[in-house]
């Protein structure tokens, strides 16, 4: 364990809960505050360390030993030119694997989690799904390892990505002017979790919006549509174990109801809501990341 991951672990981490209870107790004295909903957070979070821990290595290591066997150069940190590729490459690579999450089903299986609060809050922010290792999240961070960033260095970098959209989970921080639609704000990520149908498959990006941009994913907050968090079928449970399979439960369920080829690979590849037997196109709600089985 390095300095970065000591400082990940041992600041950031109890940086990030000390504030998300700061807030809750804030929020508390003047509205509703879901406490349970913030437990179920905290199990997460817990839960995501733990395994962790008992499991370090995710199923797309074979591709990530490959690439580093087989990486074009090899890069240090050692000038502002290395720095900002491993910047912007991170960032498109997030693009895609944030796009995927919600646009593929096996991906969203577990990065539905981090959509099932009713509530958007900073502890939303660590609620983020224990399985991102065991469904290979980690191939869509393989480029930026062949092109020679040290494994290490990319997951360390990624780590840094979404310790900065912790403050995005916020209602209660207004539109930032100028900076909206250039980087990732509060207002931006508002709309990211929203469940209307029109605000789904939107605002990817981690720290910037540049990829939303380039390629029509970027919706700003409207002041006519009251934004709706949480699935298009809400989670009405704040048992964590429920959050957490919910969707990997339907999953299987599809797949050993499957009878044909297609429908086993559409189960797994297609997005949340894809049915094999289902001619007319899907509603805005049935294509969302959040359509549920």
């Amino acid at each position: 364990m390095d300095s970065i991951d000591r400082f990940l672990l041992f600041v950031a981490t109890p940086t990030v809960f000390a504030l998300s209870v700061i807030e809750a107790m804030v929020l508390s004295r003047h509205q509703r505050y879901d406490w349970r909903a913030f437990g179920a957070s905290v199990f997460n979070l817990v839960g995501r360390i733990a395994i962790a821990i008992v499991l370090p290595l995710s199923i797309a290591a074979p591709v990530v030993a490959w690439a580093v066997q087989h990486r074009l150069t090899t890069f240090t940190l050692d000038g502002i030119a290395a720095l900002a590729l491993l910047f912007i490459g991170q960032e498109f690579c997030y693009y895609w694997y944030h796009r995927a999450a919600h646009r593929v089903r096996w991906f969203w299986c577990n990065h539905s989690v981090h959509h099932s609060p009713n509530e958007l809050n900073l502890s939303a922010a660590y609620r983020i799904g224990m399985f991102g290792r065991l469904s290979g999240t980690a191939l869509f961070f393989v480029p930026l390892m062949w092109i020679g960033f040290h494994p290490k260095l990319v997951v360390q970098t990624l780590t840094f990505n979404l310790l900065y959209q912790f403050w995005l989970h916020t209602t209660w921080v207004p539109k930032l002017g100028w900076l909206e639609g250039i980087v990732n704000t509060p207002s931006a990520h508002r709309v990211h979790h929203a469940s209307n149908p029109e605000y789904i498959d939107a605002n990817y990006g981690g720290v910037l919006m540049l990829f939303d941009r380039l390629f029509g994913t970027y919706r700003a907050e409207r002041d006519d549509i009251p934004l709706r968090y949480g699935l298009v079928q809400p989670m009405t449970s704040q048992n964590p174990l429920k959050i957490e399979f919910r969707e990997w439960g339907a999953l299987v369920r599809d797949l050993w109801r499957a009878r044909t080829l297609r429908a086993l690979l559409g189960a797994v590849f297609m997005p949340p809501g894809w049915r094999a037997d289902s001619a007319a196109a899907p509603t805005a709600a049935e294509r969302s990341p959040a359509a549920q089985p």
